[in-house]
């Protein structure tokens, strides 16, 4: 469990504090250290090494003042949330452990879990924006996501402007100046910036520290800004940590690399509390946390997502290295190999890996990338990423088909784009897949 029974009026801490163990002789430990242990007591679970999987619906009180003040803190009465186990919709001991861990990665203050990535993202954009407000997002985003913004909130009087993913920091200006514009003219506000980078499935980056830049110039010393959030999924948490270039928030299909097996669905949020108290609040009322057993699932990944990613990025590498001279490829987007300057300057500030997701563009169209899909035989057919094994899927034909075509040409998600994600295999055994795949182009 993760709190401790204190005597009736004293409040009992939402959560354990940061264990001690988190500095050794001065030391600040390293978050795959701190996986292994952190947020977790074994005292407080009969000496169980590992987190017990919670199965209960309610937790009772040590008190009735106890409760009384846990019902304060949920219903707004008072700031910071419970400070205890209350209801499964609200918070459990696997969830709260969970959220401790993840916040580990960008040393942030604060973490929320969901049942998937889209119901993270879902909560996140209902919690900020209100009818006659504006999003301002870039492109591409996850198909759901934009699905989200252009086809569900738009029921709602919620309008959008997005912006490519390579944005200059004077488009950015003239944007962030049309959004202002445009939400005071409906008597809203510019309720978020959304970014997506790597951008899926391009692998285009944005520049988190240019968008950060041009919001405070705008708003200046205003008491409102909109929050920057950002779908960090492509690359995190190992090789970029937006929060320390000026997101405010960074949000995670955990289901991807976090989770790693793609035995699990679940999504998760990372920021300073005060981003993630008004997202917790409607977390409580529409109830998207992820369930206890997934949550243990997700503790157990955490403690190898280090070892998973380094070694799907090495065979990332490997794997790039012998498709970019082949003659039947057209181009990679992949961010070893980055052509454009600005790209490239984004990425040496911005991430510290290239990862292990890219895009394969094959010479031809439609026709010819479903022959080198069906051709694969190490290579999985399926449309996520992240995973130990190795995947690979069309996402004009599969996850953006719900985006018109038009929008798919404007954002490069062309027919003969294919998208890869490397998984733990022998790199040596994947280069023949390819090899053999591409002979049937």
């Amino acid at each position: 469990m993760t709190d401790t029974v204190k005597p009736v009026g004293e409040p009992t801490p939402r959560r354990n504090p940061k264990p001690e163990v988190e500095k050794l002789g001065g030391r600040k430990l390293k978050p795959a250290t701190l996986m292994m242990g952190h947020g977790f007591d074994p005292t407080l679970s009969e000496g169980s090494l590992k987190p017990p999987i919670f199965l209960t619906s309610t937790f009772a009180f040590e008190s009735a003042a106890a409760g009384k003040r846990h019902f304060e803190g949920l219903t707004g009465k008072r700031p910071g949330g419970a400070e205890g186990l209350v209801y499964s919709r609200f918070n459990g001991p696997n969830q709260e452990i969970l959220e401790d861990r993840l916040s580990v990665w960008e040393d942030a203050e604060d973490a929320l879990v969901f049942s998937s990535g889209m119901s993270a993202i879902a909560t996140l954009f209902l919690a900020y924006a209100s009818q006659n407000d504006v999003i301002v997002h870039s492109g591409p985003l996850y198909a759901a996501t934009e699905s989200m913004v252009s086809k569900i909130l738009s029921r709602f009087g919620i309008t959008y402007i997005d912006f490519p993913a390579g944005a200059s920091r004077a488009e950015l200006d003239n944007i962030l100046d049309q959004a202002k514009a445009k939400a005071a003219e409906t008597g809203g506000k510019v309720a978020m910036i959304y970014l997506e980078s790597p951008a899926n499935p391009t692998n285009a980056l944005v520049d988190i520290e240019a968008v950060s830049a041009s919001r405070d110039a705008l708003y200046g010393d205003a008491d409102y800004k909109p929050p920057i959030a950002i779908d960090n999924t492509f690359l995190g948490p190992l090789w970029q940590t937006p929060l320390k270039h000026g997101a405010d928030i960074t949000v995670y299909s955990l289901t991807k690399y976090v989770g790693g097996h793609s035995d699990l669905v679940a999504g998760g949020l990372i920021g300073a509390k005060k981003f993630m108290d008004p997202v917790r609040a409607l977390r409580n009322t529409i109830g998207t946390i992820c369930d206890p057993n997934t949550a243990w699932m997700l503790l157990r990944s955490l403690e190898t997502v280090e070892l998973r990613m380094t070694r799907a990025g090495e065979n990332a590498a490997k794997v790039c290295a012998f498709l970019k001279d082949h003659p039947k490829v057209d181009g990679l987007g992949y961010l070893g190999f980055i052509d454009d300057a600005s790209q490239q300057d984004i990425y040496d500030r911005h991430c510290t890996g290239a990862g292990s997701t890219f895009s394969l563009f094959i010479k031809g169209g439609e026709a010819e990338s479903f022959a080198f899909l069906d051709a694969m035989r190490i290579a999985k057919l399926a449309v996520s990423l992240g995973g130990t094994e190795t995947l690979a899927s069309h996402p004009a034909a599969m996850t953006h088909l719900s985006v018109s075509e038009e929008r798919r040409a404007q954002l490069g998600i062309t027919d003969n784009l294919v998208r890869i994600s490397i998984g733990v295999e022998d790199p040596e055994d994947l280069i023949a897949d390819f090899d053999n795949a591409l002979k049937a182009v």
